[in-house]
C-alpha cells in the first residue's frame, strides 16, 4: 500500500498546467506544487464540498484540466456529487480519491465498511465513463499517462496507508474548562442579572 505523499509525488510530473484542488485528500500537495498560482486550496468546507467546487471550476474553465484530490470521507458525505459530475460530463475533470480508510482529520475513526467499498465501482455506477482503482504505487504510476490521456470525467480511487492528523475528539485537550453552570453564572454576573 502506498502513502499519500508518494502518490502525490508520482502524480506531480504529470500536472502540466492543470488547475489543482488539493481537497482534504491532498494535504501534502502544497509542499510538492511547482505551480501554486494554479492551485486552489479551499480550506475545509463542509465534508463533501470539494467535489462540487471542483466541478464548478471545470465547467467555468473548460479549456483547463481540473484535478481534484478528494477523500473517501468527503465522497461519503456527498455521494450525490458523483451523479451530478457524471451527468455534466466535464471532459476536463479528473477526480482522484485518496482512500485511507479513516477520518484522519478528526482522529482516525474508521470509515464504515472501508475494506469492502469499491469507490471506482460506485463512480462507474453513477455514470463516470472511466473509473480506476489502485493499491500499489507502481501500477498507479504506470497507468497515469493513459488515465490523463483520456477525456473526463475520470475517477481514480487510490488506496493509501492511514496517517492520522489529530487525536480523537474525545481525547483532545478541552479548550473550555468551565462547566455549563459556571458559564451561565459568569454570564449573569457580566449582564448584571442576579439569581
Amino acid at each position: 500500500m502506498m502513502h499519500t505523499a508518494e502518490m502525490l509525488q508520482t502524480f506531480a510530473p504529470y500536472r502540466e498546467d492543470a488547475i489543482v484542488v488539493p481537497g482534504r485528500g491532498g494535504r501534502y500537495w502544497t509542499d510538492l506544487t511547482t505551480r501554486p498560482d494554479l492551485d486552489v486550496p479551499v480550506g475545509d468546507p463542509a465534508m463533501g464540498g470539494h467535489a462540487g467546487f471542483a466541478l464548478g471550476l471545470a465547467l467555468a474553465r473548460p479549456e483547463k484540466r481540473v484535478i481534484l484530490f478528494d477523500s473517501e470521507g468527503d465522497i461519503l458525505m456527498s455521494l450525490g456529487m458523483l451523479v451530478t459530475i457524471a451527468e455534466q460530463q466535464p471532459a476536463n475533470f479528473y477526480h482522484f480519491l485518496i482512500d485511507n480508510g479513516c477520518y484522519a482529520t478528526t482522529g482516525g475513526q474508521p470509515v464504515p465498511n472501508a475494506d469492502n467499498t469499491s469507490y471506482d465501482v460506485i463512480a462507474r455506477g453513477a455514470g463516470y465513463p472511466r473509473a480506476f482503482a489502485f493499491r500499489e504505487l507502481e501500477q498507479f504510476s504506470a497507468a497515469l499517462p493513459e488515465i490523463l490521456g483520456k477525456p473526463g470525467p475520470v475517477f481514480v480511487a487510490v488506496k493509501v496507508a492511514p496517517e492520522i492528523e489529530n487525536a480523537p475528539i474525545g481525547r483532545r485537550r478541552r479548550w473550555q474548562t468551565r462547566t455549563r453552570d459556571q458559564v451561565i453564572e459568569d454570564l449573569r454576573k457580566e449582564l448584571g442579572i442576579s439569581g
